[in-house]
């Protein structure tokens, strides 16, 4: 359904992508998994028509989207992270007035708009002025716009940002409704159970490339093992770390060792199971280094991006927080 092949793009000094290559089969809900900043959005706006890549290919549905951006938006629906909903009309309104941009016929309207009003569970207040509903409201009827005529592909940017778990669990309901139904479903969060819970398939994008893809199980089955996290000391240092992490390496039932700088220099193992706890404790001790906290888990995706980058999805969102000019890219994409 999906065929991106070496998208690169660039806002001025910032390469948002790097020769990102991405297949997404038909059917298939597909989790773009990263920090905001890493390239996600970006890779959404070029999928969607609405901003052209610098060097690359994108086709949906062998449709070659760069030279025919119009048959393309037929077959797709997208939703964008920022909610643009006129205040003044009421939610049904809103929905004919969409309904009549996609050409619908008035039984289609009709029909199409009364089958959305009832997956989206919007009956109580579909005919109050949408400058009343709240954001979960406006999430899903920003939703339902993009359902108007049953894309074979919906794009959807951060979906779930900021909603009340009412809400969230409505989207979650309807996207797991329409996978079975057989729409192809393209969602970029940066919610890790989000995208573990609904996701058949997903890429971890970091710098504006892939770092990682596959399933949920299959990207953390690779880790080979159960994850520990060991801090020596609540702050630890680059020096110390480094002692460890060597030591830690030739300890068995050990297979990696990352260490996270801006959790204090805490080390993050991954081992076969949890009876290498006790050997690393009587290693910490032969050397007489102090054990600040240590604790078992079962790897999550959060551990395969730490893995691949050495640092969190959280810290990663630290790092780039006002490293980019989001007004200044919207400029750029209009022209």
């Amino acid at each position: 359904m999906i065929d991106l092949q070496q998208l690169s793009k660039r806002f001025g000094s910032v390469e948002a992508l790097k020769d990102l290559s991405l297949s997404v089969p038909a059917g298939c809900l597909f989790g773009l998994l990263g920090p905001n900043g890493a390239g996600k959005t970006t890779v959404l706006n070029i999928l969607s028509t609405l901003m052209l890549p610098d060097t690359g290919s994108v086709k949906i549905a062998g449709i070659d989207i760069i030279k025919f951006p119009r048959l393309a938006r037929e077959r797709l629906g997208y939703v964008a992270q920022e909610i643009a909903i006129d205040k003044i009309l009421t939610g049904r309104e809103l929905l004919q007035f969409q309904a009549r941009l996609y050409h619908l016929s008035r039984n289609q309207r009709e029909l199409r708009i009364k089958e959305l009003i009832s997956m989206m569970e919007m009956t109580e207040w579909i005919d109050r002025r949408c400058g009343t509903y709240s954001g979960g409201m406006r999430r899903r009827l920003d939703l339902a716009t993009g359902l108007l005529h049953e894309p074979q592909l919906l794009v959807l940017d951060e979906p779930t940002v900021g909603l009340d778990i009412e809400s969230r669990a409505t989207v979650w309901s309807v996207l797991r409704q329409l996978k079975e139904q057989g729409t192809t479903i393209i969602l970029s969060s940066h919610y890790l159970e989000e995208v573990e819970a609904l996701a058949d398939r997903l890429a971890i994008i970091d710098k504006g490339q892939v770092i990682a893809e596959g399933t949920p199980t299959e990207l953390k089955n690779k880790l080979g093992g159960d994850r520990v996290t060991l801090r020596v000391r609540e702050f630890s240092d680059s020096k110390e770390a480094s002692y460890v992490k060597e030591m830690m390496q030739q300890c068995p039932g050990v297979n990696c060792v990352v260490v996270n700088k801006t959790q204090g220099y805490s080390l993050n193992l991954i081992v076969e199971n949890e009876t290498v706890l006790e050997q690393i404790r009587n290693e910490m001790a032969n050397a007489k280094l102090p054990v600040f906290a240590l604790s078992h888990s079962r790897p999550s995706l959060d551990d395969v991006y730490l893995q691949a980058t050495g640092y969190t999805l959280t810290d990663a969102e630290l790092a780039v927080a006002g490293q980019r000019d989001s007004k200044s890219e919207r400029k750029k994409a209009m022209r």
